[in-house]
C-alpha cells in the first residue's frame, strides 16, 4: 500500500445495529398473535469477548424457567467439544484452536426437540512476541523515485515492484548501484502491489483492480492475468516454495496454488493484544513470514501455520528524523520491503522512495 492513510470499512458496522432494531421490531410486529416463545441464551461468554490462546472460556447457558433441559451439546466451529447432561456450566479449552473469531454451539434437547444457540468468541494470541532491533551492516543506494511495493533478492539482484498510479513498475535492480537494469511500465489505470519470483515466472499484484499480473522472469513478457478469490485488495505477496502467500491490508494472509491461483487457505493474524492488521510486504524467511504493518516502523514474524505473531522488531531510525518534509511523503513514504539473501544469510530492508536500502542484523532486546 499506497497512498494515504487505511480507511477502516466502518460504515458496514455502524449500520448493523439499525436494522437490528429494525429486524426485532419487525419480529414483534409479526408475533404479536403467536404465543411467546422461551429462548435460550448464554450467560458466559459475553457476544465478541477476547480471550488469550491457551486460556479456557466458560460457557453459561441462560435458560428460561419454563425449560426442562436434559443435554446440551457444545461446538466450536461446528466440532462438539464438550455433551453434558443438564445445563450446568462448562470451561472449553482452546489450547490447540487457530486464532481468530470462534463460533460456540450450544444445542439442547429438552426431550422432544433440539434447538441450536450461538455466539461469538474472538481468540488472540496467548505468546508475548520476542522483541528486536537492528544493527546496520551496509547500506546501498536506492532509487528515490521508487515507491517500494515488493523486494526481493535473487542471484546478487534485487526484484522490485513499485506502486502509484502512472508510475508503477516492475524492475530487475544492481544491489551495489540501486539502479534498474531491466525494467517495464504498468498501464497507467493500474497501481502496482507486491511481487515475487516463482520458478521462471513473477507474480505481481495490483492494489484495487482485483487483478495479478503473471510476468516471464527473463524477459518480462507478460504471460498473463488472474482475479482475486476472497482477498478485497491486493498488498503483499511471497512465494514459500509451495503456494504463495498473498495480503490485502488487513489481518488476514491467503495461501494460493501457484499454478492456479485459487485460494487453497486463509489465516488470521493475532498477537498478544488482537488482530493485526495493515499487513503489508511480505517475505519468506526459513519458514516463516516477515511483514511490513503499513505506516509503522516495524516488522512482524508470522508463524504461517497459526497466524500468531512470534517476534517484532523495531526499526525505528534506519531514516534521520525529518529526512521527508511534506505532510504528504511523511504520511506515504514510508518503511516498506524485505529481501533475505538465503545463501549469504543477508536480511535487507528499505522503504518507499527511501534514498537507501539497508542490510541489518537483528538485536534482541535484553529484558529488564
Amino acid at each position: 500500500m499506497h497512498s494515504g492513510r487505511v480507511k477502516n470499512n466502518t460504515n458496514f458496522f455502524k449500520i448493523i445495529p439499525f436494522f437490528s432494531v429494525l429486524f426485532a421490531v419487525l419480529f414483534i410486529i409479526s408475533c404479536k398473535n403467536e404465543p411467546s416463545v422461551s429462548v435460550v441464551g448464554f450467560k458466559a461468554p459475553e457476544q465478541g469477548q477476547m480471550f488469550g490462546l491457551g486460556d479456557e472460556v466458560k460457557v453459561e447457558l441462560d435458560v428460561p424457567k419454563d425449560n426442562q433441559i436434559k443435554s446440551v451439546t457444545y461446538l466450536v466451529d461446528g466440532k462438539t467439544v464438550e455433551t453434558k447432561n443438564g445445563t450446568e456450566a462448562v470451561n472449553i479449552k482452546t489450547m490447540g484452536l487457530a486464532v481468530g473469531y470462534k463460533i460456540i454451539t450450544a444445542i439442547t434437547d429438552d426431550g422432544s426437540k433440539k434447538d441450536t444457540s450461538t455466539i461469538n468468541i474472538v481468540l488472540r494470541s496467548g505468546l508475548n512476541p520476542e522483541l528486536f532491533t537492528y544493527k546496520i551492516v551496509k547500506t546501498y543506494p536506492h532509487d528515490t523515485s521508487s515507491y517500494t511495493q515488493g523486494l526481493e533478492y535473487h542471484n546478487g539482484r534485487l526484484l522490485e515492484s513499485t506502486g502509484e498510479n502512472g508510475f508503477s513498475t516492475l524492475r530487475w535492480v544492481d544491489l551495489a548501484t540501486g539502479k534498474a537494469v531491466q525494467k517495464i511500465d504498468l498501464d497507467k489505470q493500474y497501481f502496482g502491489e507486491g511481487s515475487t519470483l516463482v520458478d521462471d515466472k513473477i507474480v505481481m499484484l495490483t492494489y484495487k483492480a482485483n487483478s495479478g499480473f503473471v510476468y516471464d522472469a527473463k524477459t518480462f513478457k507478460q504471460l498473463g492475468t488472474f482475479p482475486y478469490q476472497t482477498s478485497r485488495e491486493g498488498w503483499g505477496v511471497c512465494y514459500d516454495g509451495k503456494q504463495l502467500i498473498m495480503s490485502d491490508g488487513t489481518n488476514r494472509l491467503y495461501f494460493m496454488n501457484k499454478d492456479t491461483y485459487k485460494d487453497e487457505r486463509v489465516i488470521d493474524v493475532y498477537d498478544n493484544l488482537g488482530a493485526v492488521d495493515s499487513i503489508n510486504e511480505l517475505e519468506y524467511i526459513d519458514g516463516k513470514i516477515y511483514a511490513n504493518i503499513y505506516q509503522y516502523n516495524y516488522l512482524v514474524v508470522i508463524d504461517p501455520n497459526t497466524g500468531i505473531v512470534e517476534k517484532k522488531i523495531d526499526l525505528s531510525g534506519l531514516l534521520p528524523k525529518g529526512y521527508f518534509k511534506t505532510e504528504d511523503s511523511i504520511l506515504n513514504d514510508v518503511l516498506n520491503g524485505i529481501a533475505w539473501d538465503k545463501q549469504g544469510q543477508r536480511l535487507f530492508v528499505t522503504g518507499k522512495k527511501w534514498p537507501k536500502l539497508f542490510e541489518i542484523a537483528l538485536v534482541p532486546v535484553k529484558k529488564n
